[in-house]
């Protein structure tokens, strides 16, 4: 059989990608992977599919790692050859540790060239190893077909036994490169289907039957889902639910729980539940490692984050042992907790409003309130500030999402972005200054380029605000020593004077600042006009560590004459 020219070769790539699911390609130029942007420019000419271009394969890899997220399907993104293939590494390792079926095209040049000092040509195929569930390199000439097709299953954890996850197709072509002259794309283009809006519905969790009564909370880490809401509420539990977990609603869920956990009634824990994955607190850490404290992970399928043997929990995959597990709610255990977290989220609140100045947890609180559609939160101080002040809500206002698989603050604006292509519902996203302006490149749209109807929330404190409220901000923080002061600032602070509103205009994106907490509100109440923008609220960091301190000693106030009531 006579070898398959590159612009066939990538044609049949496209086509096996369409039998496969995938609706939406991030295209980022160059010349060698010319034939699959030729290709997949026909495919949307067809309505077949949506193409994005990104510049910045940083940026384009984040992007489609957001599509793959908000829509659930595999979603691809097109690199040509040497360094541009090094620049998804990032989005690769988050798409690897949330399983999020992410799937790199990486155009190559063919073998005969390699090893001959040819330009922009290195040994990409595997280069992401391990952080990859399938990579297969096709020469050119060569069909894809087959490569593709277990690329997809192992994408989308079809694969038994492996979660789902990214994969590379390591794509070589050889020149021709273009094709013939008069070629000429169909007129048509994408149409999104119509999006049906989130909507909770509680998941089946079966009946108490004749549970024993116990004191166990259930904990519902990154990636929960609303399973985590309804066992609780089925076993009259106290639900403490980090905010990615899309659990964190509902009348047993707990606000302000870590700041409960080492006092009462956090100190009378017996058994934990845990659905997902927890990555914010430290209390949280501590309580999972307690001695005398049983543990179970709802453990239904593989998971990528961790390996079996190397947590203390007892793993599950069936609910009505985990229920056997978990017991019901012992009596008086749900309103001990319920009257605690009560009180201790007033307790914040009042910290909050006597400030009399903005602050990041206050701000968390009005995005909290007002997302809608979709929302992502960037790692650093914002998630964490919604996990400590946000109220939950009867129901979920938005679908959350995060990059926890790794927690890197990288691709958290090009995330967002893509979190809008895949859903086409209205965006928010809040992040810190030192997020944002580390994606700033993820800002840059092409002429022509869909604009996502995207919301970024920035709290500007002029560095690296989480690093304060560590054991770095002690060390910068102790009396007599101004050198180490000096030195935590530069080296965590990180200090800087970038104008978000000149990046913005640069941009092209519509900028608000606001520096109080009315300002604030009414920016994130207002109704949304289209396109993005930027809403600026400048914040000082110094005080920072002194708030949250404020804020322990409160709550620990609100709790006192509980314990003398005996609610303990």
């Amino acid at each position: 059989m006579s070898p398959l020219s590159s612009l066939d070769a990538a044609r049949e790539a496209v086509n096996e990608l369409l039998a496969g699911g995938v609706r939406c390609v991030v295209v980022c130029p160059g010349s060698r992977s010319a034939p699959l942007a030729y290709a997949l420019a026909e495919a949307e000419g067809r309505g077949h599919l949506e193409l994005a271009v990104r510049i910045d394969e940083r940026a384009g890899g984040f992007t489609a790692l957001g599509a793959a997220l908000s829509s659930g399907r595999p979603t691809a993104v097109v690199t040509t050859s040497g360094s541009a293939v090094g620049n998804l590494v990032p989005a690769v390792m988050e798409a690897n540790h949330a399983e999020v079926p992410l799937v790199v095209l990486s155009a190559d040049r063919p073998e005969e060239l390699h090893g001959t000092g040819a330009n922009q040509t290195t040994d990409q195929f595997d280069l992401f190893g391990d952080h990859v569930r399938f990579a297969a390199s096709v020469q050119a000439g060569a069909s894809p077909s087959s490569s593709v097709r277990t690329a997809l299953s192992a994408a989308t954890g079809a694969l038994e036994g492996v979660p789902a996850g990214p994969v590379q197709l390591n794509l070589c072509f050889r020149e021709p490169l273009a094709p013939d002259d008069g070629w000429e794309p169909p007129l048509g283009g994408w149409d999104a289907p119509p999006v049906q809006p989130y909507a909770y519905r509680r998941p089946p969790v079966g009946a108490l039957g004749g549970l024993p009564p116990r004191r166990t909370v259930v904990l519902a880490g990154h990636g929960a889902g609303p399973l985590a809401e309804a066992f609780a509420a089925a076993h009259g539990l106290p639900l403490l639910a980090e905010p990615s977990s899309n659990a964190r609603f509902g009348g047993h869920a707990v606000g302000p729980y870590r700041l409960l956990l080492d006092a009462s009634p956090g100190d009378r824990i017996e058994r934990v539940v845990l659905f997902g994955r927890p990555t914010l607190s430290r209390p949280v850490t501590r309580l999972l490692a307690r001695e005398g404290v049983q543990t179970a992970l709802y453990h239904a399928r593989p998971a990528a984050w961790f390996r079996e043997g190397k947590r203390r929990e007892r793993l599950i995959e069936d609910l009505d042992v985990l229920s056997d597990f978990a017991g019901r709610g012992a009596e008086g255990w749900l309103d001990a907790w319920l009257l605690a977290g009560a009180a201790a989220q007033e307790a914040v609140d009042r910290t909050l409003a006597g400030t009399g100045t903005l602050t990041g947890p206050r701000l968390a609180q009005l995005v909290w309130e007002n997302a809608r559609g979709q929302l992502m939160l960037g790692s650093s101080n914002g998630i964490r500030d919604v996990d400590l002040a946000a109220p939950p809500a009867p129901q979920p206002g938005a679908r959350v999402f995060a990059n926890r698989g790794l927690s890197g603050i990288d691709g958290t604006v090009s995330t967002a972005s893509g979190l809008w292509l895949g859903r086409r519902v209205e965006t928010t996203v809040f992040l810190g200054d030192v997020t944002l302006l580390h994606d700033a490149g993820g800002l840059l749209l092409g002429e022509g380029e869909a604009e996502p109807e995207l919301r970024v929330v920035v709290l500007n404190d002029a560095g690296g605000a989480i690093f304060g409220l560590l054991e770095h901000g002690r060390v910068g923080g102790e009396p007599g020593h101004p050198g180490a002061a000096v030195a935590v600032e530069r080296l965590f602070g990180t200090p800087h004077r970038a104008d978000l509103r000149a990046l913005a205009a640069a941009y092209g994106v519509r900028h608000t600042l606001v520096r109080t907490t009315a300002e604030a509100a009414d920016a994130l109440s207002a109704p949304r006009r289209a396109g993005r923008e930027i809403i600026e609220a400048r914040v000082d960091r110094s005080g920072l560590r002194a708030l949250h301190e404020r804020i322990k000693a409160a709550v620990a106030d609100s709790l006192a004459p509980q314990d003398r009531l005996g609610y303990n």
